[in-house]
């Protein structure tokens, strides 16, 4: 049974086109996985299947009575709501339900037999259906996905809006769980969640009886959990049957093909051609050199597809730092709570340090304290001598109609126009992009431009809060090679194993020096 269908869906962007004349079918329980490069229109396409954005052309299709839910990580939370009152959310449809009832119960009373019978069978029904949706028993179930989410240790009672990004996500995807709805819209789900919770989700999705369709540049991740591989590149969606792996054989073998089908027709064409050029002014071949000719104008052309610019990211290495990168004593970090024991911790010249650990414990207040851009709660940072540091954050918001020509000229005004655009094109941007705001970009498109401005300017230090959150694979795998290069030292928060495992010298869990309860 098809639950959605899209039909000769088209489009684009002022004059960049995302989609050309698509269709796309979604069967009861296929679990997708819908991958493609930075910027090719994953997220754009959830926005149009859930009616956030009208297509220039096409036809979106639901069946009837399909309950939707989409992680958007968009959505905006509102102030004086707890973690427990979005969560509970999830069930207004049960609530009002349960108000209905009530209000029918009222009215019995008052009620003729005949009303009383009507009343009695329809709060009878809707007894049913609060009982069938676990009705009574919300706050365990809350409770019980809150744990999993590790929602309990930031604590139910917090104002959803003085979460970080990683906290919204949980708690966003905690209601999605817990409405069970016919089909699940997963955009980039793990990119805050950390190895544990990313274990969960993947045990939870491979029991989900229901359809779910999820965006993912985590790999290993789209592989335990997908059966079906939609691609989207070059205005297209195409079906592979299988996970991430057979998709790239099957893939690899289709290039091929059509490769050597395009070397076969320019040989062929090159001959035509040749044999007109040759024989048209001849009486005795003109009708040959004709024939040839209608042959040349009737064939179909096989076009290859454009290589899309693969992104190149080379630090530049400033002189080298002194032999201590920086100490701390007793170092306690936090806001109005302490978030750590006192740390004493040294990093030396040279070091590649993974800080892993679940979300929420410190990981990112550690790089800032270190930076100076957080005060300690007490204790000290020595930063040492000749330091040059880069510093990648996690997110930042773009508000301004800044261009992404402006954005880097910003950083680096000696640059002219020719190396700026020369700069983001290394990183993997297209000159479409590259003139485009930076706030229209997708997530990864962002992520080139700020790593961009990282790799330009000298370091010898390498401060890295989650760098591969949004990146497709191949700039993930650049950015791995370059990493490895780089001569420099690092300090890395980043929650794929597979990303940091021969890349770090030390890995640093977090978790042994937390206060939270992990």
């Amino acid at each position: 049974m098809s639950i959605l269908n899209v039909t000769n869906l088209s489009h684009g962007f002022g004059d960049r086109a995302i989609f050309n004349n698509v269709s796309f079918r979604l069967l009861k329980g296929e679990h997708v996985g819908f991958i493609g490069a930075n910027g090719e229109g994953k997220s754009t396409f959830m926005n149009i299947v859930t009616g956030k954005l009208q297509p220039d052309e096409g036809k979106i299709e639901w069946a009837k009575n399909v309950r939707v839910g989409y992680l958007d990580q968009h959505t905006v939370l509102e102030k004086g709501m707890t973690i427990r009152d979005v969560l509970k959310s999830a069930f207004s449809f049960l609530f009002e339900m349960e108000a209905n009832m009530n209000e029918m119960y009222g009215k019995m009373g008052d009620a003729t037999p005949e009303e009383l019978e009507t009343l009695m069978e329809e709060t009878g029904t809707i007894q049913d259906l609060l009982d069938t949706h676990d009705f009574y028993i919300i706050d365990t179930k809350v409770d019980e996905v809150g744990r999993a989410l590790g929602l309990d240790e930031i604590g139910f009672d917090k104002d959803v809006t003085e979460l970080s990004g990683g906290q919204r996500t949980k708690v966003l995807l905690g209601k999605l769980l817990l409405e069970k709805p016919d089909i699940l819209l997963l955009d980039e789900p793990t990119n805050y969640l950390d190895e544990q919770h990313i274990e969960w989700l993947k045990r939870y999705l491979n029991d989900y009886e229901n359809a779910f369709i999820l965006i993912s540049h985590d790999i290993p991740f789209l592989n335990s959990v997908i059966n079906l591989i939609y691609h989207v590149e070059n205005q297209e969606i195409n079906r592979y049957v299988g996970d991430y792996d057979k998709f790239q054989e099957i893939y690899a073998m289709k290039k091929a093909q059509l490769e050597a089908a395009y070397k076969k027709q320019q040989q062929e064409i090159d001959e035509l051609k040749d044999f007109v050029a040759r024989n048209k002014a001849r009486v005795a071949t003109r009708n040959m050199a004709m024939s040839r000719q209608k042959k040349l104008d009737k064939m179909d052309i096989i076009e290859l597809a454009k290589e899309k610019p693969k992104p190149e990211f080379n630090f530049k290495e400033a002189r080298a730092s002194g032999r201590y990168i920086f100490k701390t004593d007793n170092l306690v970090i936090g806001y109005d709570e302490p978030l750590s024991k006192p740390l004493t911790l040294e990093m030396e010249r040279g070091q590649k340090i993974a800080l892993t650990g679940a979300n929420g414990i410190g990981k990112t207040t550690l790089l800032k304290s270190i930076l100076g851009l957080i005060p300690p709660l007490s204790g000290t940072v020595e930063l040492g001598d000749y330091l040059s540091i880069g510093y990648f954050e996690q997110e930042k918001k773009y508000e301004s109609n800044i261009s992404c020509i402006d954005e880097i000229w910003e950083e680096f005004p000696s640059f002219n126009q020719y190396e700026v655009r020369s700069a983001l094109a290394k990183c993997g941007l297209t000159t479409k992009h590259i003139e485009s705001m930076v706030k229209v970009l997708s997530g990864g498109e962002q992520a080139k431009v700020r790593l961009c401005k990282l790799i330009n300017r000298e370091s010898n230090i390498l401060l890295l809060d989650e760098p591969t959150n949004h990146l497709d694979v191949d700039a993930k795998e650049e950015l791995k090679r370059a990493l490895k290069a780089y001569k420099g030292s690092i300090l890395l928060i980043c929650h794929e194993p597979e990303f940091y495992q021969d890349l770090a010298t030390d890995v640093w869990n977090c978790e042994s020096w937390t206060t939270k309860h992990i």
